[in-house]
């Protein structure tokens, strides 16, 4: 059985973060919601409980049964978890004089304490909140300080129960991988065995006792996840995997028969469709990024449905679902909401009457990026940028028509292809042009015109949930606009975006 680490979310903007590192230390981690938690069962070696925007002196403030578990398995809460334990088992909790945001230093470490081994006196932590702990219970003992929070962190005596006030998870506090691997390896006794190998092995091992002889229909992209979850799933179940590459007209610039083309050598069972008509049908004289979202999702579903019933006696889909994806479509409490529709989450409509299998819904994009090399994949499919699932509908901003997917798709061509040859393709985590709504004026020879605008977008990430614009060199940047604008007939204005998310998203729609 898999031992792993229960994250517990109280709506932190950090808990993402918090599985990242436990899963760095080569320790597997799930995150539930504070009131969704799983059965706890002897593969759950210790618990972590998040941050939250919430104050524990709210009357709705998020609660957890800690006592049902404290005296069992090992808990460390940080933050939020910290005051919520001191709150409410004896302690007290009020709003800080001064709001303790950003850089401290631990003046006071107790000696010998497990939770702060190999952490020296002085080193920096990371702050984040407006209360403050101010008096703890008889039975908790101050294990760390620094000069303005007292209580910067406790143990409950005779407990493997620790809290923190700051946050280990941020590269500010520059000793929080260390506290993280005490409490997980010396306290929790996890023994750092998740690896990509001992996954695929896993997860092999479970397709094959979950689909036996079944049939299997999976929907093919091109990208890293739908690639790895295919050869998965082949290497599970072999000529029982139907793989499908449906064509909706909104991909990118010949990317249809490179992807069919990219897929020969892997051994994989591929059908190719031509269903762009479909598409552009759906969407004519939409212009609201939610209804094109959820027009492509039906008419994809529709086409996938027709391509599976070519397949004698399939009984499950197969989908490239990853885990931020399930992450953002579970609503915690309060501070979580609908971003934006997720076309691979939320199951299925019942006339399809396929049970879902997700090979990668434990994994964040990186690691799916580790396990396909551990496989074996090609390199140059293992590093392409990701891709939306809606395509270029969601690039084109307003309305979608035949030529204003031609017009993008050559403009994001070239784009993509002179960071190729600059070198720097594989240093932006995910690029792409959008077509804006916008007309301009121009000059081009002695006339003048009125043609359209694209943007360009570049950002840097680690898995899509926080990202910064790329600074890519001026140079470059002229030389893609000149290509653009003396190339694609249409447009007569590039222009580029340095927002980060947040607040911007990555996709403009």
């Amino acid at each position: 059985m898999q031992e792993k680490i229960l994250i517990l979310d109280f709506g932190s903007q950090f808990t993402q973060l918090i599985a990242r590192r436990v899963r760095e230390l080569n320790i597997y981690c799930e995150i539930h919601p504070f009131n969704k938690v799983p059965v706890i069962d002897e593969s759950v070696q210790g618990i972590i409980l998040s941050g939250s925007p919430y104050s524990v002196r709210q009357e709705d403030a998020p609660h957890f049964d800690f006592v049902k578990h404290h005296t069992t398995l090992p808990i460390l809460g940080v933050c939020y978890g910290a005051q919520y334990i001191a709150h409410f088992h004896g302690g007290e909790v009020l709003a800080s004089s001064t709001r303790e945001y950003g850089r401290a230093n631990l003046d006071y470490i107790k000696e010998g304490n497990p939770l702060f081994k190999d952490v020296l006196k002085g080193s920096q932590v990371w702050m984040s909140h407006g209360d403050t702990i101010a008096r703890i219970a008889d039975n908790f003992e101050i294990i760390a300080s620094t000069d303005s929070v007292e209580v910067a962190a406790y143990q409950i005596t005779g407990t493997q129960t620790y809290a923190i006030q700051f946050h280990p998870e941020v590269t500010h506090s520059t000793d929080g991988k260390q506290l993280l691997q005490n409490f997980l390896v010396d306290i929790c006794g996890c023994s750092q065995d998740w690896t990509p190998d001992s996954f695929i092995e896993t997860t092999i091992a479970e397709l094959k006792a979950k689909l036996g002889d079944d049939k299997v229909v999976l929907g093919l992209s091109g990208g890293v996840d739908s690639s790895v979850a295919a050869v998965l799933l082949h290497q599970a179940i072999g000529a029982n995997l139907h793989c499908i590459f449906v064509d909706n007209g909104l991909l990118r610039k010949d990317e249809y028969q490179s992807v069919l083309d990219s897929y020969q050598h892997m051994g994989l069972n591929i059908k190719g469709i031509d269903a762009k008509q479909r598409f552009y049908d759906a969407l004519a004289g939409l212009t609201d990024p939610e209804k094109k979202r959820k027009a492509i999702g039906r008419v994809f579903i529709e086409v996938f449905d027709d391509a599976a019933h070519e397949v004698q006696g399939v009984s499950w889909l197969g989908q490239g679902t990853i885990y931020p994806d399930v992450i953002e479509s579970v609503s915690v409490k309060g501070p979580s909401a609908t971003i934006k529709s997720h076309h691979n989450v939320g199951g299925l409509p019942d006339f399809m009457k396929l049970k879902v299998v997700e090979p990668l819904n434990t994994l964040f994009k990186d690691e799916v990026r580790r396990v396909g090399a551990a496989l074996g994949i090609d390199p140059n499919i293992l590093g392409r940028h990701p891709f939306p699932g809606p395509g270029l509908a969601i690039r084109i901003l307003g309305d979608i028509t035949p030529e204003k997917v031609d017009i993008l798709q050559q403009a994001d061509a070239i784009y993509i292809n002179n960071l190729r040859s600059a070198g720097v393709y594989d240093k932006v985590w995910q690029a792409g042009a959008i077509y804006l709504p916008v007309q301009s004026v121009g000059v081009m020879g002695d006339e003048r015109t009125y043609e359209n605008v694209i943007c360009l977008r570049a950002v840097e990430s680690l898995d899509g949930m926080t990202a910064d614009w790329c600074h890519l060199p001026y140079s470059l940047l002229a030389k893609i606009s000149n290509e653009i604008i003396n190339n694609v007939k249409g447009i007569n204005r590039v222009v580029y975006d340095i927002s980060s998310k947040p607040p911007a998203t990555i996709e403009w729609e």
